[in-house]
């Protein structure tokens, strides 16, 4: 095979390259942006695709081919996992850096990693030994995902292996690269910078607090004392992230110290970004390398593996990566801090040319083993190792249990009236006052929570039993919905929706009530309202209405009105999902919306108590067709965004999502396990009641296990922090129908079991 060349035998043709990239100035893209070119260079055949975090503060220029991440926008990693998955990469190479990505501890980039099924390999940047939570979780869950790992120092193997417990195996020392140059003598480029007559010590690098440059210039006097021809340059800009946060404060503090020290003429700030080959000359131009850095912990330094390779004798603290690359007299290490001992070797180094020629060597030579095109050989190596392994998968969604429902969240929102309705943050907002909505479904969950105490559940029932006893208009027909928190109503004819929940709510109480006389009182509301509200239109408040009347026949299956309201409601949404109905639009609207499943669980409870088999096979067939456009394509819940309505024949849009939708979810999937008890509507109905619990879109939990609250929704941000009561309801009721569907999935399970035993096949 000819260098370059791809082998069959490995069929690896096409990666994604993960990182930062130049024109950002930062160390990670320069060293991203060189991995590409030195792929790109011995592997010409390769395809490798560029995807870099983009901060958004600077409006840089970058190649075509890059594809741009936000940074601190979690929905732009999901969406760069689905282009990955769909471009046809075969292996992902990751850039490891916590402060490159988004989120805690740049965790944004584990929810790209989780929906992707392409098998990864990472360079690790940084690896604390002792990480904060956050930097543990995000560590370990990029140690769990990457089939294979490269550190660039011993130390690095050292800490995966003592603090993370990672097999030494998947542990891979590469170097940091270096470009291939000639060895240069200095004096024969010190023209080039007006540098002639000069001993030259160079630091190079993007400047920040940590480079320990305060140290060197302190160290200045006692070198120019003993060499008076010194002169220190210092080489780069100023950090961006410093810049914007405290402009040029930094340098101009060094350039005070060195006119405080009497050095200014001896040392000199060059205060631009340099391009590669203009760096090299500099280094190839220098005599000494400085690296007095402060942080121990420092495991990788491009700017020193650059001027080993370039052939010059360091100077250095000892932080990791020092100690490794100039270890067995590569290079001369102080101690942190130690002006002194900087100023002694330094010094040393710049009186004995035969001494400064010996380093010069042997650094060289240590450099031609660091080269990129080593590198990449070495990474492709590992690319096509992780290619042809089974790619490890980072768990996308994590474990959970049902909630045991709880009346905590319901009461804090509730007083002698009623429901309130919306809330700031958790604290209930009386601006907005009630609504018979609400009210409706909280007199639902007090029949569907078994373990309340007596008292308070008779309470309750007739807190809410009352207000929307309250809110039927007798003269108008209809439900009331908006009371002021004064007890006015706002209205005397409510929405359609909610007189048709208000009716759902009666028909549950009449059925499901703990106490007769709490049925008593809902078959008398019946029976007083549901000839009025056969005029009902709305597809919705026709299913909500539908719903009362399904529970109203279970409990007396002679009720001729209940049978009357889901024959007409029914053949309505029959005519309506005949006139939308499409090949690839299987949906009784031209446009998905809210409170979806509620039509599919109308029609199979209508379909089961009224025996016809028509409706039961267009609410199973609907919902079978909605629970797909409701689920994202890594298998996860994805509640339909308010954004998506209105949009004909449209795919639904993600935000914002609404606890409402996994309601609904959860109760359509119980329904259609009460008609056909296949394992998909329990599938449907766990995949529902996990979106409350974080596995969704933004791997956020919704739900507040702590005290029974649930957030309001969920935006392409983060999660909205309202509570308000829809979405505490939501999340209650869909916690005691998930119990009731899993009790009943768990019975059926066991008659099969046992009908297998009794008769084997």
């Amino acid at each position: 095979m000819q260098q370059g060349r791809l082998s069959p035998a490995h069929g690896l043709t096409h990666i994604a390259l993960i990182g930062n990239s130049m024109p950002r100035q930062c160390g990670i893209a320069t060293f991203t942006t060189h991995c590409y070119d030195a792929l790109h260079a011995r592997f010409p055949d390769l395809r490798i695709d560029r995807y870099a975090m983009d901060d958004g503060v600077d409006d840089l220029d970058y190649p075509a081919d890059v594809t741009l991440i936000a940074q601190n926008d979690r929905l732009a990693y999901s969406h760069a996992a689905k282009q990955i998955e769909e471009s046809g990469a075969q292996a992902i190479w990751l850039q490891h850096e916590f402060g490159i990505f988004g989120g805690a501890a740049g965790d944004y980039i584990l929810h790209l990693l989780a929906r992707t099924r392409v098998p990864v390999i990472t360079t690790l940047h940084t690896i604390l030994a002792q990480p904060g939570e956050d930097e543990r979780r995000v560590m370990d869950a990029i140690l769990a995902r990457s089939t294979e790992l490269i550190v660039m120092a011993e130390r690095g193997r050292e800490i995966l292996r003592s603090t993370y417990g990672v097999e030494d195996a998947r542990i891979h020392v590469i170097e940091h690269g270096v470009p291939d140059r000639s060895y240069v003598d200095p004096d024969t480029l010190k023209p080039r910078f007006g540098w002639q007559g000069r001993k030259v010590v160079l630091t190079f690098g993007l400047l920040a607090p940590d480079k320990g440059i305060e140290s060197m210039i302190r160290a200045m006097p006692a070198i120019i004392a003993a060499e008076p021809e010194t002169l220190y340059v210092v080489l780069g800009a100023t950090h961006p992230n410093i810049v914007r946060e405290q402009g040029e404060a930094l340098r101009n503090r060094l350039i005070a110290l060195s006119q405080e020290l009497h050095v200014a003429d001896h040392v000199r700030f060059i205060g631009s970004y340099i391009e590669q080959e203009q760096l090299l000359d500099y280094l190839q131009a220098a005599d000494i390398y400085v690296t007095p850095y402060v942080n121990p912990a420092q495991i990788t330094s491009g700017t020193l593996s650059y001027a080993v390779a370039m052939g010059k004798p360091v100077v250095s603290t000892p932080y990791i990566h020092a100690t490794e690359i100039l270890a067995d007299d590569h290079g001369r290490l102080v101690p942190f801090g130690d002006s002194a001992a900087l100023a002694d070797n330094v010094v040393t180094l710049l009186a004995d040319e035969n001494l400064r020629r010996g380093y010069a060597t042997r650094a060289y030579q240590r450099g031609r083993g660091m080269l990129w095109a080593e590198l990449a050989r070495r990474a492709q190596r590992l690319l096509v190792r992780a290619h042809g392994a089974q790619p490890a998968r980072l768990a996308a969604r994590r474990g959970y249990t049902v909630l045991p429902p709880t009346l905590s969240a319901i009461l804090r929102m509730s007083d002698r009236t009623g429901m309130l309705q919306h809330s700031i943050y958790s604290v209930p907002d009386r601006n907005h006052g009630y609504c018979i909505d609400d009210n409706a479904r909280a007199l639902i969950l007090l029949s569907q929570i078994d373990d309340i105490d007596d008292e308070v559940r008779d309470q309750w029932m007739a807190t809410y039993s009352s207000f929307v006893q309250h809110g039927w208009n007798d003269g108008a027909g209809r439900f009331r919905n908006f009371m002021a928190y004064d007890r006015s109503w706002c209205e005397d004819i409510g929405s359609q929706d909610s007189s048709g929940r208000a009716l759902w709510s009666v028909g549950v109480t009449a059925r499901d009530a703990r106490q007769a006389k709490h049925r008593d009182w809902a078959c008398i509301l019946f029976d007083r309202s549901v000839h009025s509200l056969m005029e009902l239109s709305a597809p919705r408040a026709r299913a909500f209405a539908m719903l009362g009347a399904a529970a109203m026949l279970e409990r007396n299956p002679e009720h001729r009105a209940a049978q009357q309201m889901l024959h007409i409601f029914g053949q309505s949404l029959i005519d309506l999902y005949s006139a939308a109905k499409r090949p690839d639009w299987d949906w009784f609207e031209p446009a998905l919306s809210y409170d979806n499943m509620r039509l599919c669980e109308a029609m199979i409870r209508a379909g089961m108590l009224l025996g016809n088999e028509q409706f039961l096979a267009c609410g199973l067939d609907t919902l079978r067709w909605a629970a797909q456009r409701h689920t994202a394509p890594d298998g996860h819940f994805r509640a339909v965004g308010t954004e998506s309505f209105g949009r004909p024949y449209a795919p639904p849009l993600t935000f914002d999502q609404q606890p409402l939708e996994a309601q609904a979810a959860v109760e359509a999937a119980r329904a259609a396990f009460d008609a056909d008890p296949a394992q998909l509507w329990v599938d449907l109905a766990d995949n529902a009641y996990g979106w409350f619990l974080g596995r969704n879109d933004l791997d956020l939990p919704i739900a507040t296990r702590e005290d029974g609250g649930c957030y309001d929704g969920l935006t392409p941000h983060g999660v909205n922090r309202n509570q308000g009561a829809e979405s505490l309801l939501a999340l209650q009721l869909s916690s005691c129908a998930i119990i009731r569907l899993s009790r009943k999935a768990q019975i059926v399970a066991r008659t099969v079991k046992a009908g297998s035993d009794l008769f084997p096949a």
